[in-house]
């Protein structure tokens, strides 16, 4: 046998070790062959006085550095993977910690066809008088990144329009608001709806309706400038995040770029139409910690704008009224819940006699520490969440059973009647000749002792409804009152077909009699209609009694105002009856 070492084993490079030559060289050589037998990049990296230096290392791993630890100088400071960039940084940070291992991911440092790794640096235990030595570890994860990184893209992006979505508006917005250094009223936030997108969308079809789209953003791009985000938000709705040199009025000029953008017609086929929009603006400011915050604050502007016809900057007070009103609907939902409502009871006045004719109920919400709510702000919360149904009932139940304990008191059914209010929301909603049916039998009052009043709006927005429902109430006997009866567009024809028994008279033409000869005139001409079709009327907000004794001379029926009383609790309106009517 030979004398000479095997191939193998001479090609591995002499390096510093205390062991004896040969056992370092077989342990050189073992190591290498380990190496080799990894799937993955890897190297030992010896730690010596003069800097770590690359003891052994794969194929796979000089593949990678570009790098050949058999062909020169060893030192790692000579591998660009090893010494620059953020692998470099992290190298040296591990040599000084004395870390036993470090994992984490980094890429090459290249700009163009960088490559992706999960890195690993391993210490291993050093034999007795050997070196210091670790394993460097490297897996490739290109293909996954670069995969994971287009799948983001595509979840960041409209797939209609091209832009960027609200996913991705939203962490741009983020971003900005992370700046430590960025100041209040930099940036603002603009939202922007197209106006009859849904009417558009019903008579040209969804393929028009996207192709309307797909114009309208162009459009917008064209208004804007380069450093402008634009990104569609909703189905019709696009956000903008601007940067703004001077201000708000950065701002307003772009809403005006973008108004007049839309003057020129949309041609779809061989239709051209003209397509208006909303805008709302929100600022940055010390107050807003989001950016779902900053485009709600926008769409609160917006909201304004689409009443106004302009656009409009959010003022902080919008949002508090929203917040109160959600809050009012959560504690209103209690309330009906536990019956915390209570009635108050306002007289209506026979103007000949000067006697109660009925009682109308009103709703009363007192809500603790706060006080009472008005009910010009609860019932609009009310008739939007819905909640106006079970109010609704609530009020028409504890009416009639007030009206009937008011019966037992005096031995005897009492001469007059309870009017109840009906929202149009309940009239299209609830069965209502059915609950008032269940609340005539559970308090034994008779149907003619019941009169609902219900305002022009209720008709109005549903014709056939309102006269299926009123045809119901009169199989029960109930009358029928039209309220705010002069401020809404109900017909001569609507009255004559319709089974309406009193007219209310609108309080803003009767308080304004005195001083105004056109609501004297108005008044007048309401009180010769309903004489002329057989119907009472009946005035609200008198309250002074020149109005009052006028109302009588013109031949109204019946009155109702402060000048006579307040609405009142039950049992100072049974006093107040008792006292009026002898």
């Amino acid at each position: 046998m030979s004398d000479e070492p095997p191939a193998s084993l001479a090609a591995v490079p002499e390096v510093a070790d205390p062991l004896a030559p040969d056992v370092a060289r077989v342990l050189g050589h073992a190591r290498q062959v380990y190496l080799d037998a990894l799937p993955i990049p890897a190297a030992v990296v010896t730690i010596d006085p003069a800097g770590p230096y690359i003891e052994s290392a794969n194929d796979a791993f000089r593949n990678v550095a570009e790098f050949d630890e058999r062909l020169g100088d060893r030192r790692v400071s000579k591998v660009r993977l090893l010494s620059t960039g953020p692998i470099g940084r992290r190298l040296a940070e591990y040599l000084e910690s004395g870390e036993p291992a470090h994992q984490f991911e980094s890429s090459d440092g290249r700009s163009i066809g960088g490559r992706h790794f999960l890195i690993r640096f391993a210490r291993v235990r050093p034999l007795e008088y050997g070196p210091v030595r670790f394993v460097i570890s490297l897996i490739d994860r290109t293909a996954q990144v670069e995969t994971e990184r287009s799948l983001r893209s595509e979840m960041l992006l409209d797939s209609l329009t091209g832009l960027p979505n609200r996913l991705a508006f939203t962490e741009q917005v983020d971003r900005v608001l992370s700046d430590p250094s960025l100041a209040d009223g930099s940036y603002a936030v603009l939202a922007v709806d197209m106006e009859r997108f849904s009417r558009v969308n019903e008579c040209v079809g969804a393929i028009a309706g996207d192709e309307l789209l797909i114009a309208f953003a162009r459009r917008l791009v064209s208004a804007l400038r380069p450093t402008d985000m634009l990104a569609r938000t909703s189905g019709d709705e696009f956000g903008i995040l601007m940067k703004l040199d001077r201000g708000l009025a950065d701002a307003l000029r772009a809403a005006e770029r973008i108004k007049a953008v839309l003057t020129l017609p949309f041609r779809l086929t061989d239709l051209e139409i003209r397509i208006d929009c909303a805008i709302g603006c929100a600022l940055v400011g010390r107050g807003v910690s989001s950016a779902d915050e900053l485009l709600r604050n926008a769409q609160f502007a917006l909201k304004r704008s689409k009443r106004v016809g302009a656009a409009q900057v959010y003022e902080p007070v919008q949002a508090q009224a929203v917040r109160r009103r959600f809050s009012m609907e959560t504690e209103l939902r209690r309330a009906i819940e536990a019956e915390a409502l209570e009635l108050a009871f306002q007289p209506l006045i026979d103007l000949q006699t000067g006697k109660v004719s009925s009682f109308e109920a009103l709703a009363r919400w007192r809500q603790d520490p706060i006080g009472p709510i008005s009910p010009a702000e609860f019932i609009p919360v009310a008739e939007e969440s819905g909640l106006i149904v079970p109010l609704g009932r609530w009020a028409l139940e504890s009416a009639l059973r007030t009206l009937a304990d008011w019966d037992r008191a005096n031995g005897s059914p009492l001469p007059f009647g309870m009017s109840v209010n009906l929202s149009p929301i309940q009239i299209g909603r609830d069965n209502i000749a059915q609950v008032v049916f269940a609340a005539l039998a559970g308090s034994g009052i008779s149907g003619n002792r019941l009169t609902l009043e219900l305002t022009e709006s209720a008709i109005v927005q549903d014709p056939d409804r309102a006269s299926s429902v009123l045809t119901g109430l009169k199989k029960l006997d109930v009358k029928v009152a039209m309220d705010d009866f002069g401020t809404g567009f109900t017909s001569i024809g609507s009255l004559q077909r319709l089974p309406i028994d009193v007219l209310k008279i609108d309080r803003s033409f009767v308080g304004n009699m005195c001083e105004d000869e056109d609501a004297t005139s108005i008044v007048r001409a309401i009180l010769s209609l309903a004489s002329s079709l057989g119907i009472e009327t009946t005035a609200e907000g008198i309250e002074r009694a020149e109005l009052g004794d006028a109302l009588a001379e013109m031949g109204c029926t019946y009155g109702q105002g402060y000048h006579y009383a307040r609405p009142m609790p039950a049992d100072e309106a049974l006093a107040y009856w008792r006292e009026t009517n002898g």
